[in-house]
């Protein structure tokens, strides 16, 4: 159980509470029982240490207020909207014999025994958190769920989860599923492009010139130019001649 150093507060107006603030202190309000409402104050370090802490709204803390302890629990947290930082926190007193209703989280464990997790499987979770009536003396940290041995297929409801005395779920009426082991999803593979016709290369749409070709081509080129030239140079000997 965590354990908390308060101070009571007299803190009458919202300048007393920002100077109290400023000097690292977080106002809250202990209430709950026949005793009357306490206001107090406590480190905002030692506050963010415990909100950093798995399921802190459904954990009893021990608070030490002016010598003497108290357990409560709690049920609001407060942030700035503009710095997100916790500026005022609510404390239930636990009395004995009294009853509360929490949201407790669920845990799966022996996930890796699981024969239908190794073949694909899916745990869907339905839910993440189960709201139920509880005695202030018989809290549960949370729920276990044990995947060893489970396979394809199966389902949890409340029924399968055991639960600590007089601890009952606030929906009443029907047993509920909180998690489902469901078949892998299937993903088709897109279809693979059709294969270009043997012994074509290049470009779609685009003549491809066979090989060699276009050394024959150059070559006839230069030997269609090379008679040109002499056609062009026995003409002009002729004329000489004439002259």
């Amino acid at each position: 159980m965590n354990s908390i150093e308060a101070n009571t507060r007299q803190t009458k107006t919202k300048g007393d509470l920002k100077t109290l603030r400023a000097n690292g202190e977080i106002p809250a309000v202990v209430y709950g029982g026949k005793d009357q409402n306490q206001n107090i104050s406590f480190s905002k370090k030692v506050l963010k240490i415990l909100i950093d802490k798995e399921n802190f709204l459904s954990n009893i803390i021990n608070i030490k207020i002016d010598g003497k302890d108290y357990n409560v629990l709690p049920r609001e947290v407060v942030f700035d909207t503009v710095s997100d930082e916790p500026i005022h926190v609510d404390f239930l007193r636990i009395v004995k014999g009294g009853k509360v209703n929490l949201e407790i989280p669920v845990k799966f464990i022996n996930s890796e025994n699981s024969p239908g997790l190794k073949r694909g499987g899916v745990l869907n979770i339905v839910r993440r958190k189960v709201e139920l009536s509880c005695p202030t003396e018989n809290i549960p940290s949370e729920l276990i769920v044990d995947l060893d041995g489970v396979d394809i297929g199966q389902s949890f409801k409340i029924s399968s989860i055991k639960l600590p005395e007089n601890v009952v779920p606030t929906i009443r009426g029907r047993d509920f599923v909180v998690a489902t082991l469901a078949a892998p999803t299937v993903i088709k593979e897109p279809e693979k492009p059709a294969e270009t016709t043997e012994g074509t290369e290049g470009v779609e749409g685009e003549a491809t010139t066979p090989e060699g070709a276009e050394a024959d081509t150059k070559a006839s080129a230069s030997d269609s130019d090379k008679k040109d030239d002499t056609k062009k140079g026995d003409e002009k000997k002729t004329v000489a001649d004439k002259k």
